[in-house]
């Protein structure tokens, strides 16, 4: 199979390798999936038994990663960025990343949920491929879709709606950095899955309903999702900020608007 290749600032060649070849010194880029450790696909896991190094993040099968492999000779480093608390930059988890391939590890990067769906994932690979690196990607199961799924919400249902927006609300409306278009979004007619946005849930709620949506609209709300943990609610677009105040939700929860919410 064919890859493509990047030039470093030092000349160095890094591969963005599209087979599965553990090799020393490279980096597999895995996507856990949405929480339950055996959602992980048996790719994944493969790699996972492989490396010699695992960073991880706080989502996805992190916190039970003994039940999936043996860690006895394999040094874990948690690289987690939680919500409103601890963090470890972005840059000291691309220099670790760096550093450990650069020793001749296997490294692997595990992510919660789908790498290259609001992971960052694709940072790291530019990071690694111009530090001359091979990197090989294993996509995950992203919990924008599979989440609602475990509580028994589709995203989509034949004659009821023909699309779906996965959204980050990690900003708020009219925040000067967010790149959402929400007066647009309130008129697709289609289904809004949004993930990282349980604080600006309200503000969020009351956009869409200022642009059109319907207040009436149905809301399925999941935290924890696929996890022993799991909690669901059912509500509507402008409950949505009480119902998560009234229950205390909090992340990592996705929270899907539209008719296939009221199924």
């Amino acid at each position: 199979m064919k890859h493509s290749e990047h030039e470093g600032v030092d000349g160095a060649r890094g591969e963005y390798v599209t087979e599965f070849r553990p090799t020393p010194g490279m980096v597999f880029l895995i996507g856990g999936g949405p929480g339950a450790a055996d959602l992980i696909t048996l790719r994944g896991l493969k790699a996972l038994e492989a490396a010699d190094v695992i960073l991880t993040d706080h989502l996805g099968p992190s916190s039970v990663l003994d039940e999936l492999i043996d860690t006895t000779d394999k040094q874990v480093v948690d690289v987690s960025k939680l919500p409103y608390g601890r963090k470890v930059s972005q840059e000291k988890t691309n220099e670790m990343l760096v550093d450990f391939a650069r020793e001749g590890k296997i490294v692997a990067r595990l992510k919660g949920g789908d790498p290259f769906v609001f992971g960052r994932g694709f940072e790291e690979v530019q990071v690694l491929t111009q530090a001359g690196i091979s990197v090989h990607v294993i996509p995950g199961v992203t919990s924008a879709i599979s989440v609602p799924a475990a509580a028994g919400v589709p995203i989509t249902q034949r004659g009821l709606v023909h699309s779906f927006t996965v959204i980050s609300g990690h900003l708020p409306p009219g925040h000067e950095k967010s790149l959402n278009d929400w007066a647009a979004l309130a008129c697709t007619g289609g289904t809004l899955a949004v993930i990282m946005g349980v604080k600006n849930a309200p503000a969020i709620a009351a956009s869409l309903i200022a642009n059109g949506r319907p207040e009436t609209t149905p809301v399925a709300l999941i935290e924890e999702g696929t996890t022993d943990r799991q909690r669901s609610f059912r509500c509507q677009l402008g409950e949505l900020g009480s119902v998560i105040e009234a229950n205390g939700v909090r992340p990592p929860a996705v929270y899907v608007i539209g008719e296939v919410a009221g199924l």
